[in-house]
């Protein structure tokens, strides 16, 4: 069985994250879906509850898709869960530098146990980023091209403070 980690904050996650998970669905056996807190990203607009329980929902009948919490290095996640590779989106070539970097790092780190594979988002969601989201929701213009309508119901209800 090939089983690949796929991590992000996803917050939110997006159309495009959702593109490579089901991707990466259709191409490997399992796919964990590991959610982070991104240090570098401040608290973030939901809690990491809040994102785990919404992408549970949003995969609850694929047979294939399993989330996590997780915290760490995604490597160690990877090893943890039995992944022999990590899944990266990448949207094009301003991400490659710091994708070939990662990549390098991780099976150093893990002594050549963890490969990274590198999925690129359809076309028209390759612009797409949860920061892009977040400053388009903060604007209240609609985000229902870039998120499912259960995100953008989420992201409302929390706007409305529920």
């Amino acid at each position: 069985m090939t089983k690949v980690l796929y991590p992000g904050s996803f917050d939110p996650i997006t159309k495009g994250h959702m593109n490579v998970i089901e991707q990466a669905s259709d191409l490997f056996d399992e796919v964990v879906v590991a959610v982070l807190q991104n240090q570098s990203k401040g608290l973030g607009f939901f809690t990491l509850e809040e994102r785990l329980e919404i992408i549970r929902e949003l995969y609850r009948d694929y047979q294939n898709i399993q989330v996590v919490l997780g915290n760490g290095a995604a490597v160690d996640l990877a090893l943890l869960h039995g992944c022999k590779a990590i899944i990266r989106g990448l949207r094009g070539i301003s991400d490659y530098d710091h994708e070939v970097q990662l990549a390098m790092t991780n099976q150093d780190i893990s002594e050549g146990k963890v490969n990274t594979i590198l999925l690129f988002a359809s076309k028209e969601y390759q612009f797409v980023s949860s920061s892009m989201v977040r400053e388009v929701f903060g604007l209240e213009k609609d985000i229902n091209r870039y998120v499912d309508p259960f995100v953008q119901e989420k992201m409302l209800q929390k706007r409305r403070g529920y």
